[in-house]
């Protein structure tokens, strides 16, 4: 697996993965967002410094899905991972997990626990988080819950050092499997 900082140029991939996606915005009660409407939250999006974007993709380059996550949000020391998707085709496949796995071994050294929100009423997605050690932790029905993970639980491997944190212009990054 290959994750890509996504920049504004990247909108069309992010809408044709949406668009590869549709159960998941009918779970949710609305419509495939429009590329217009993609490129603008992206445009919004990396006004955040805090936001961090990527697209994912298969070894053989393959559009797989993406991960829209916040660093200090809501509080300080805390990761959110607002979003991850991917692409209906290849769900069930343990992509999830390895990028879930990918982003905790790489968070910033002041990250105290990591959030995992889950939109609407979505028992698959809740069921997802806790499979990777997460535990319930907000009721903030009907839009959401969340669930966290301190960092003292995240899957490193004894001698694996956090590394430094990712830098804006950073290339891609190589995920290796689980």
């Amino acid at each position: 697996m290959i994750a890509t900082p996504l920049a504004l140029h990247h909108a069309p991939l992010l809408h044709a993965l949406y668009t590869a996606t549709p159960g998941y915005f009918a779970l949710l009660g609305t419509r495939v967002p429009s590329l217009s409407d993609v490129q603008r939250d992206v445009e919004i999006a990396l006004l955040d410094p805090r936001r961090h974007l990527e697209l994912l993709h298969d070894d053989q380059g393959e559009l797989i899905g993406s991960l829209d996550s916040k660093v200090d949000y809501p509080e300080a020391g805390d990761l959110t991972i607002n979003l991850l998707l991917i692409r209906e085709d290849h769900q069930s496949r343990g992509l999830g997990k390895q990028a879930v796995r990918h982003l905790e071994r790489r968070v910033p050294a002041r990250t105290t626990r990591v959030l995992a929100s889950v939109l609407g009423d979505n028992p698959r997605g809740a069921r997802f988080w806790e499979r990777l050690g997460y535990a319930f932790t907000l009721d903030a029905r009907p839009a959401m819950t969340w669930y966290a993970k301190s960092v003292n639980q995240l899957a490193r491997r004894p001698d694996e050092k956090r590394p430094a944190e990712k830098r804006p212009g950073d290339k891609q990054i190589r995920v290796a499997s689980d």
